[in-house]
C-alpha cells in the first residue's frame, strides 16, 4: 500500500513526474548504498533479532506519516527523509533475509524458496493496490498509511515465532575496519565470479529502462489514458496478477531449464510484451501487456537471486549480495532522473516509450552474452 500511496500522494502534491520518481529514488538508493554494511550485519549479527530492530523503525516512521498527514503537516521533505529511514531499514533487513534462505533450506532449494518469497509478496500486491486505490479515491492516503504501519507491528510478532534464522556462529557488531573489509570481500567475489558478474553488469542497465519505466508510471497512466486513482489501483492489481504467474512458474521451473536458457528466454518475453504498453490506446490493454511482463520480470528475479545464493559461498551471502545489490540498483537513479525529466519536458509518451524500446535492446544483447546465456549452475 506504501508503494501505491506514498507515489499517488507526490504526484497529487506537485503533479511532477521527476518529484514523484525522486521518491522511488529515496527508497532505493539508500537501500542500494547500505546494502553493503547490511550485508555485513547479516553474516555477523543474529538476524533474527536484526530483522525484528528493522521492522520496528519501519513502523514508526509510518505511523509517523500517519500522524503528520493527519494533522495536516506531511510534506515532501518530511516524505522524503522518512523514506531514507525506511530504505536504509529495508536494505538491512533484506540482507538478513537472504541470507537466511541457504541456512533454512539449503543452497539446493535456494531457487523454490525466493521463488516463494516473491510469490507471497505479489499475492499482496494483487490485493492491496486494487484496496489502496479505491481508499485513496474515497478518503485519502490515511488509511494506507495506518495499514502499513501495522503491517511491520504484525512482522514483528512473525519473526518473534522463528527459532533461528542464523548464522551458526554470531560475532556482534563489526568494527568500522571489519565492515571495509567485508565491502571489499563481498566485491571481490562477485566480480570473481564470470557469470554473477556478466549478470550484474547487464542488471544495471535493464535498471536504467526498468526503474525509468515504473517511476513515471502514475505520471503515464494519468496522461495518456487520463486514469483516476481508483484505475491505477485496478492496474496494479491487474498487473500483479501476471507476477504471480511468473513466480509460480519459477517455481514449477526450478532449475529444470538451464538457467541461462530459461534467462534470455524471460528477458525476451519481458521486452516484448512491454512494447503493447505504448501502442495502445485502450488503459486496460495495456494494463493486462504490462502484467504479462510483470510475470517474466518476476521470473527473472526469483532465478537471478536463487542463482546467486546457490553459486555463493553461504558464509558470504550476505556480503556478496550487498555488492551485487549497490551494481544493479546503481542503474536507478540515473533512469529515473533523466526519464522522470523527459516526462515533465517533453511528454510521459515518449519517456514510457524510450524505455520500452530500451528493454528490446538490451534484451538482444543478453542473447549474445555467453555468460549469460550459457550459465548452467
Amino acid at each position: 500500500m506504501r508503494t501505491l500511496a506514498i507515489p499517488l500522494f507526490a504526484y497529487h502534491l506537485t503533479h511532477s513526474a521527476l518529484s514523484t520518481g525522486a521518491s522511488l529514488v529515496c527508497e532505493i538508493g539508500p537501500f542500494s548504498l547500505f546494502g553493503m554494511v547490511g550485508g555485513s550485519l547479516a553474516d555477523r549479527l543474529d538476524r533474527r533479532r536484526l530483522m525484528i530492530v528493522c521492522d520496528a523503525i519501519r513502523c514508526a516512521v509510518m505511523a509517523a506519516f500517519a500522524v503528520t498527514y493527519a494533522l495536516g503537516m506531511l510534506t515532501m521533505p518530511m516524505i522524503y527523509g522518512g523514506l531514507v529511514i525506511i530504505s536504509i531499514s529495508a536494505a538491512a533487513f533484506l540482507s538478513a533475509q537472504s541470507s537466511s534462505i541457504p541456512y533454512l533450506v539449503g543452497k539446493d532449494r535456494a531457487t523454490e524458496a525466493v521463488s516463494v518469497l516473491v510469490g507471497a509478496e505479489n499475492f499482496s500486491n494483487l490485493v492491496m493496490p486494487t484496496l489502496g486505490g479505491a481508499l485513496f479515491a474515497i478518503v485519502g492516503p490515511f488509511p494506507a498509511l495506518v495499514f502499513n504501519a501495522a503491517t511491520y507491528l504484525a512482522s514483528q510478532f512473525s519473526l518473534m515465532r522463528i527459532p533461528s534464522l542464523g548464522p551458526e556462529h554470531v560475532h556482534g557488531l563489526p568494527s568500522p575496519r571489519q565492515i571495509r573489509n567485508d565491502i571489499v570481500l563481498g566485491f571481490r567475489t562477485l566480480f570473481g565470479d564470470r557469470g554473477m558478474r556478466a549478470q550484474a553488469g547487464l542488471a544495471f542497465f535493464f535498471n536504467i529502462f526498468g526503474f525509468g519505466a515504473y517511476s513515471i508510471l502514475i505520471p503515464f497512466l494519468k496522461r495518456s489514458f487520463g486514469a483516476s486513482d481508483r484505475d491505477i489501483g485496478f492496474f496494479l492489481g491487474i498487473t500483479a496478477v501476471g507476477a504471480l504467474v511468473g513466480t509460480a512458474f519459477s517455481t514449477i521451473n526450478a532449475r529444470r531449464w538451464p538457467f541461462g536458457r530459461a534467462l534470455v528466454i524471460a528477458y525476451a518475453v519481458d521486452a516484448i510484451c512491454f512494447l503493447p504498453v505504448v501502442f495502445t490506446r485502450n488503459l486496460w490493454i495495456a494494463a493486462f501487456a504490462w502484467s504479462i511482463s510483470s510475470a517474466a520480470a518476476s521470473f527473472e528475479v526469483s532465478q537471478i537471486i536463487g542463482f546467486r545464493l546457490r553459486v555463493a559461498p553461504e558464509e558470504l551471502v550476505g556480503r556478496v549480495m550487498g555488492a551485487v545489490r549497490l551494481v544493479v540498483l546503481g542503474g536507478m537513479l540515473p533512469g529515473v532522473l533523466f526519464f522522470g525529466w523527459i516526462a515533465d519536458h517533453r511528454s510521459a509518451h515518449l519517456a514510457m516509450t524510450m524505455t520500452a524500446w530500451g528493454y528490446v535492446a538490451l534484451a538482444s544483447v543478453a542473447l549474445c552474452i555467453p555468460a549469460v546465456r550459457n550459465e548452467a549452475r
